[in-house]
Formats: structure tokens, sequence, C-alpha cells
């Protein structure tokens, strides 16, 4: 971890890999309770017991005292909350999108419009035609209701049914 990164205060990641790991909890929890250095996990061999301390000092959980001892950390809590997630502004449909699939739909027309079209350009071309069960297992990957999408979709005129309505497709210049 680098000196500027540390600057900036703990990293909730850090804290949670080292809780996640079993010696680690257990040495933090004995700290916590006030064993000192040399009572912290009697139990584990000595590099075991060392990589555990390691990691809690590294994630900021612990500190060392004057003496060389260990302490809990009084503000790790506070200053992980007091952190602001980094997200980049969402603008266009990744507003309306989460982790590749759809999030919630705009309630503005143009805008849902603008986001169904996206995701017919993404997911069909131009004038295939497919079955039902085709155009499901594709519209899958956006949403878990995929007759809602579908329906949307026919509906703002981004996806058309065939004449007989055995298959849909995309409509070539729209």
């Amino acid at each position: 971890m680098s000196r500027e990164t540390r600057q900036t205060g703990p990293h909730w990641r850090r804290v949670v890999a080292a809780l996640a790991n079993r010696d680690a909890r257990t040495a933090y929890a004995q700290i916590v309770l006030g064993a000192t250095a040399e009572d912290v996990s009697p139990a584990l061999a000595g590099q075991r017991r060392d990589r555990a301390i390691a990691a809690l000092l590294d994630a900021g959980l612990v500190e060392r005292t004057a003496g060389n001892g260990l302490e809990a950390s009084e503000s790790i809590f506070r200053d992980l909350l007091t952190q602001q997630p980094r997200r980049q502004p969402r603008s266009g449909v990744a507003r309306f999108m989460r982790l590749g699939r759809i999030d919630r739909y705009p309630a503005n027309q143009g805008e849902r419009r603008e986001l169904l079209a996206w995701i017919a350009e993404e997911t069909f071309e131009p004038g295939e035609e497919l079955t039902e069960r085709k155009v499901n297992e594709r519209l899958l990957s956006y949403t878990d209701d995929v007759v809602l999408l579908r329906r949307y979709m026919i509906d703002f005129g981004v996806l058309e049914r065939t004449p007989s309505g055995s298959s849909y497709f995309r409509p070539k210049d729209r």
C-alpha cells in the first residue's frame, strides 16, 4: 500500500479482508478486550500469529503503542464511515443500468425509448428474425422480467413481431 493511500485513511476492503481471516479476527477480539501483545493468540504458531497481527496493523484496526504493545484503533470505523464512495457521474442510459442490467425504467417516455433502443441495438441485428424463446434468452442478460422488457420494446417500436406472430425482429431503419 503506498504512503499516499495511507494518508487518505483506511480502506474498507482491507478492514473486511482482515476481519474475514479467522486468526486476525481472533487476535483483534483479544486486543479489543485488552490483551497485551504477548497474550494475543498464544495458541497460534509464531508465523500465523505475526501474519494475523500484520493484517490488523495494515488495515488500521490496531496500532502500536509507545511500548511496542498493541491497541485497537479508536477511530477506524468512524474514519471508514466518513469516506465518500467514489462514483462517476452517470449519464445517458447508464443512469438506468446497474452492473449491465436494468436497475429501473425511466419515467420519461423519451428516456425510456432511448434505453430500449440502446438495448435493441446491443442485442439484435437489424432484420434478424428470432423466435420468442431466442429473444427472451438474449433479453435475460438485461432483466429477469423479459416479458415486460419485450412488451416495452414492441410498444416503443424498437422490436417488431412478424404478422404471423411467430417471430420478432429489429426494424432496419429506426
